[in-house]
């Protein structure tokens, strides 16, 4: 593995008084860079928030390339457990493939899962080379860069400006899974979904919200903000819901 990105780490707050847990889970390409505002708002409300990094993050394309959502959903899911040892309740907050961590984990650990926060989730691509997945994965070759996806100019996400042909193959086999395990989602949860998004189809998050067995579901659409919208215009708006999402459903 070559070395961290900086400001690519993973980081974490602890709780103050608190037996809130919020685990953080950012994105495809990306790293925990593009959570960290989120997650110090979090943490200031007095809850304990950690955002590890995902392997094949936030170092370089070619370690990206040995990995898959096996691997991605490994460590989030190590995550999730550690976290629910320590608090009595834990939400997942997370950003496009993150999301598809989070709806996978809530899934598959639902005892584990107080609620989810899902911003720009991701279970489909309307690409149409994507039916090709299967046999272009197979060949050496990248693709340009889909990070950073940002309408405000003055932000930037760390990210990887190629992609490996073998990651996204990768990614669009572990969506295809998710998307078949989204009615064993029960959490509480809420989706915030940009209006204009250059890397997930928007309507990902209806597919999502119509596809789970969550009763309690929210959407709220961002105006202003593109794909990464936890570094956009919008950033206020998710940290402010996904707050007061959490603290109306905190039972300890």
């Amino acid at each position: 593995m070559t070395s961290i990105m900086p400001g690519a780490e993973p980081f974490g707050f602890e709780g103050e008084g608190s037996e809130t847990g919020v685990l953080l889970i950012h994105g495809f390409t990306g790293s925990p860079q593009s959570l960290r505002p989120w997650g110090e708002h979090l943490a200031a409300q007095g809850w304990t928030v950690i955002a590890p990094r995902l392997p094949g993050h936030g170092t370089s394309s070619l370690d990206l390339s040995l990995t898959n959502g096996d691997d991605w959903y490994g460590e989030a899911e190590m995550a999730l457990v550690g976290l629910a040892e320590r608090c009595s309740s834990v939400f997942i907050c997370a950003l496009s493939m993150g999301g598809t961590i989070g709806l996978d984990l809530a899934a598959r650990q639902a005892e584990r899962v107080a609620g989810l926060v899902v911003v720009n989730g991701s279970v489909y691509s309307d690409d149409p080379r994507s039916r090709f997945a299967p046999v272009l994965g197979k060949l050496p070759f990248s693709v340009k860069g889909i990070g950073s996806d940002i309408a405000d100019p003055s932000q930037h996400e760390l990210c990887y400006p190629r992609v490996p042909l073998r990651s996204a193959a990768a990614l669009l086999a572990y969506q295809n899974v998710v998307r078949d395990r989204l009615s064993d989602v029960k959490a509480p949860l809420l989706l915030l979904c940009s209006r204009q998004d250059h890397v997930v189809p928007p309507g990902n998050t209806a597919f999502i919200a119509e596809h789970v067995s969550s009763t309690d579901v929210e959407t709220v659409y961002l105006e202003r903000s593109y794909h990464v919208a936890t570094l956009d215009y919008d950033a206020p708006v998710i940290f402010e819901r996904s707050a007061d999402f959490i603290a109306k459903r905190v039972t300890e």
